[in-house]
């Protein structure tokens, strides 16, 4: 199996994951924002979730091997990874979800819905992804 058909399969579980578990829905983010009015725990359920899988998989299976099923190496990112822009882009991600409602992964899972409001938010996050390419780009050549 190569790279792109195991991300294929890992992204389809994880929007059916995104889709059963409600977190496609903007009011579900928002709401646990909400922690002063009408909060809801349900994403902390699901992270919680999601975390104590990965604990147990990681530790079990991936500490133990080698190398990883496809690809030479792990990729296991290191207390020296932590810079500016790392943080900089973090508080950003954090700012669009808790205005928008939305991260990537749900907005994609939502776009399915053809709601305009999902779209919009679809359309700017490409767009800025390819703003940020295109800096990329420009800033590696100078």
């Amino acid at each position: 199996m190569n790279h792109r058909s195991i991300a294929f399969i890992t992204g389809l579980i994880f929007a059916v994951g995104l889709g059963i578990s409600g977190m496609t829905q903007p009011t579900k983010v928002i709401g646990f924002l909400d922690v002063t009015g009408a909060w809801d725990p349900s994403l902390v359920m699901v992270m919680g979730g999601a975390v104590v899988v990965y604990f147990l998989v990681f530790n079990v299976i991936v500490r133990r091997r080698d190398k990883p099923i496809v690809g030479e190496r792990f990729g296991i990112p290191s207390r020296r990874d932590i810079d500016p822009r790392l943080l900089g882009g973090a508080v950003l991600f954090g700012a669009g979800w808790g205005l928008g409602g939305f991260c990537p992964g749900p907005a994609l899972t939502s776009a399915a819905t053809g709601m305009s409001s999902v779209l919009i938010f679809v359309a700017a996050m490409l767009a800025g992804m390819g703003l940020h390419s295109t800096y990329q780009k420009l800033r590696s050549r100078a």
